[in-house]
Parts: structure tokens; C-alpha cells; sequence
């Protein structure tokens, strides 16, 4: 596999929205394996295929021990926002609050091309929320209420895996 790196918030892969995925094939089973690669090394709770250079509507997700794929997702927010605390691999050693839906409803193919919904709350449906907006070009500074710098990489870490 090739190796992968993750865009920081001045790469403009991260400015566009994503094309949809087509082929569900071993290309795509080869990139999700790598992305969840990434997330894991880098101590993440999820990671869009944006994030690291690939123009595709695609991100994985795990917010505890469960694995998520989630391919031509359709986002539906549920319930009045909530301001939630949030950070993002792609800018690094900042954290943030953001307004996010308590509770989302997910639309996406699987693997297999199988179309699937999935309902959400807690730090999954924040995940969701988060990633969608990278597939469409948006940073979470873009939605920030407050933005405050971090640069113990364990805190943030911390932070995340509590909710």
C-alpha cells in the first residue's frame, strides 16, 4: 500500500466537495483499509477520504471499538444543536466548540454497494456531522464558536474518547 498523509487545513483537497463513489470494488476495500490505518495511528475517531487526498464521498468512523465504513453518505440532522467540543486531524493542536445535532439520521452504501441507513446519537453523530462536512469542503473552524489552541496531543485524545 501507499503510504498516506493527511492534508492540513491549507491543502485545497479539503476545500471541495467529493465526487461519488461508483465502484465498489477491491480499489475502494484497499483505500478504506488504509484510512482506517490512518485514523488509528493518528489516534482519530474518524477521517474522510478527503483528508488525505482522495476526491471521493467516503469516510470512516470509530467512535468506541466498533468500525464504521460509510460511502455516498446523505446526512439528515435531528433535533436543535448542541454545542459540542470537536477537533480534526486535519488542524492539528486546535480544538473548538461547535453547534451539532444531538441525533442524525445517515443514508450511505456499504462495501457491497448496498444502500443502508443508520440513526445516530452521542459522539457517532457528531463524527458524522463532522465528516460529512469535510466531504463537502468544510472545516470544522469554519462552524467554531470558539477556537482555542491544544498541543498535548493526549488531551485531545482524552477528550474525545470520553463522550
Amino acid at each position: 500500500m501507499i503510504p498516506v498523509k493527511i492534508c492540513t487545513s491549507s491543502h485545497p483537497a479539503l476545500r471541495k466537495t467529493v465526487r461519488p463513489i461508483e465502484q465498489f470494488d477491491r480499489t475502494l476495500r484497499e483505500l478504506v483499509q488504509q484510512l482506517r490505518e490512518v485514523m488509528v495511528a493518528h489516534h482519530g475517531v474518524g477521517l474522510a477520504a478527503n483528508q488525505v487526498g482522495f476526491n471521493l464521498a467516503l469516510f470512516v468512523a470509530r467512535p468506541k471499538e466498533k468500525f464504521y465504513i460509510f460511502a455516498n453518505p446523505e446526512l439528515q440532522l435531528l433535533g436543535e444543536p448542541e454545542l459540542r467540543e470537536e477537533g480534526c486531524l486535519s488542524v492539528p493542536h486546535k480544538w473548538g466548540l461547535v453547534k451539532r445535532a444531538p441525533k442524525v439520521r445517515l443514508t450511505y452504501h456499504d462495501l457491497q454497494g448496498k444502500r443502508r441507513t443508520l440513526t445516530a446519537t452521542g459522539l457517532l453523530a457528531q463524527i458524522m456531522q463532522h465528516e460529512v462536512d469535510h466531504l463537502h469542503g468544510i472545516l470544522f473552524t469554519d462552524k467554531t464558536t470558539e477556537l482555542w489552541d491544544i498541543h498535548d496531543q493526549t488531551e485531545i485524545t482524552a477528550a474525545t474518547s470520553t463522550e
